[in-house]
């Protein structure tokens, strides 16, 4: 990579990803810049052989193959390689202290109060390329907390953040401990519950709009709740309800966790009678793709966690047969994320790889890489800004060794809002890394 035109100073910690960013000279990092030379995969439209693409404060301003770059730009000369939107993780509970609370019903709990930005899992992420992570409390619950979507660099929580919360977490799989009844049993009570504790304060608020105007009851309870429904501010509920409320009524959505394909359809009916329907996301085990047909219906897209693969064994035979999961949901129709694998998996810790995989399974292109980029942003209501690169939206870009499905490609260059934020070449641990695999342990020089 050969940076043209001006002499800056970028300075990266490896080791710190928190604290990645460009240093300039003058204090400020680049306003303008031009990715110059590469073949660019938009996921707009078709490649761009040799294109440029140009930033200016952090946004995308121009995509093409013959485009004047201005003189007052910081070229990167990237002549060889792949520019790419950065990846968008669609669910993960990494970065956090625990997955989950002891309570099965915590809606009042906010991720943002335990998000740690110097966990190495932000480190990973950064040096995998994914610049978007929402990060959700996990499975383990009935009604969990408040996601947020994040960045992977950053000294806080309000610096890493791209979207505050959006979406709470559901599940319809039995939390540890519980039973199918009575994971549906909790569920129920707590939107019952809800909807007393509503008439008790449309009550209590209408009998204070009598007090405060030296009037008398003048109706009975169930009048004076509907009465009292009009009276009832945003700012009357209290930390219990507050969100419970936001999800039937708007704007929160939910991301709903069904490990089962039995669970869909309970999560479904509960999900459209409690008004919340048209904000669901599905987070699904590899079982959920026998509830396609049902998933297609509802229109709802899904986030497919966990082994691509289903394995099932025939109970008369013993024979074990095997499903890839996203060519099903592919075939129909249906529109899917994909999630990273466990870190302790050298291939399947990455969207690409993960992409690669579906293509080689029969999924089309395009849809493969769209499970990794634009869908996911457009779950999280982001596909204003974030999943392709596009003149508008935020400039977060990956400039890659070679093409995104191919295994031997590297992330060489990360671009977060137009900032360089990571640089393989000064890459600390994967310099140790490959040091560690040229040199014996004997040999390797040890510190004074």
């Amino acid at each position: 990579m050969t940076v043209l035109r001006r002499r800056y100073v970028v300075w990266l910690s490896a080791t710190a990803p928190v604290l990645a960013a460009a240093v300039i000279a003058g204090g400020e990092p680049p306003t303008k810049i031009a990715l110059q030379g590469a073949t660019v995969i938009t996921m707009a439209g078709e490649p761009v052989s040799r294109g440029t693409v140009l930033v200016e404060h952090g946004k995308i301003t121009a995509v093409g193959a013959d485009l004047e770059v201005p003189y007052d730009f910081l070229v990167y000369d990237v002549s060889g390689k792949v520019v790419f939107p950065g990846l968008v993780v669609a669910h993960t509970s990494g970065g956090l202290d625990v997955p989950n609370e002891n309570l099965p019903v915590t809606p009042f709990l906010d991720v943002y109060d335990a998000i740690d930005p110097s966990r190495l899992f932000f480190e990973d992420a950064l040096r995998d390329g994914h610049i978007a992570l929402h990060v959700i409390p996990g499975h383990n619950c009935v009604i969990g907390g408040l996601g947020r979507v994040v960045k992977p660099i950053g000294l806080s929580p309000d610096e890493m953040t791209i979207q505050p919360g959006e979406f709470l977490k559901v599940s319809f799989t039995p939390k540890r401990g519980f039973d199918r009844m009575q994971q549906m049993a909790v569920l129920r009570e707590t939107f019952y519950e809800l909807d007393d504790y509503l008439a008790k304060l449309a009550e209590t608020k209408y009998e204070e709009k009598l007090q405060k105007e030296e009037k008398q009851i003048d109706v009975l309870p169930a009048k004076a709740r509907e009465l009292g429904q009009e009276l009832i501010k945003p700012e009357d509920y209290d930390d219990q309800h507050a969100r419970l409320v936001q999800l039937r009524d708007g704007p929160l959505g939910a991301f709903v966790y069904c490990g089962r394909a039995a669970d869909v359809g309970r999560a479904l009916a509960f999900a459209k009678e409690h008004g919340f329907i048209d904000r669901t996301v599905l987070v699904i085990g590899p079982h959920c793709y026998k509830a396609a047909a049902e998933i297609k219906v509802s229109g709802r897209p899904v986030v497919l966690d966990g082994n691509p693969i289903y394995r099932e064994e025939d109970p008369f035979t013993g024979e074990i047969t095997e499903t890839f999961v996203p060519k099903k949901l592919a075939d129909a129709g249906i529109t899917f994320a994909l999630l990273p694998g466990p870190s302790s998996s050298l291939a399947e810790r990455y969207l690409t790889y993960r992409a690669a995989h579906c293509v080689r399974q029969g999924v089309p292109r395009d849809t493969a890489l769209r499970a990794i980029t634009l869908h996911p942003a457009q779950m999280l209501g982001l596909e204003s800004r974030l999943g392709s690169i596009e003149p508008g939206k935020d400039a977060n870009l990956l400039v890659l060794t070679g093409d995104p499905l191919d295994f031997t490609t590297w992330v060489d260059l990360v671009f977060i809002d137009g900032i360089l934020a990571y640089e393989r070449e000064k890459d600390v641990r994967l310099k140790d890394l490959f040091r560690a695999d040229e040199t014996s342990e004997v040999d390797r020089p040890r510190p004074e």
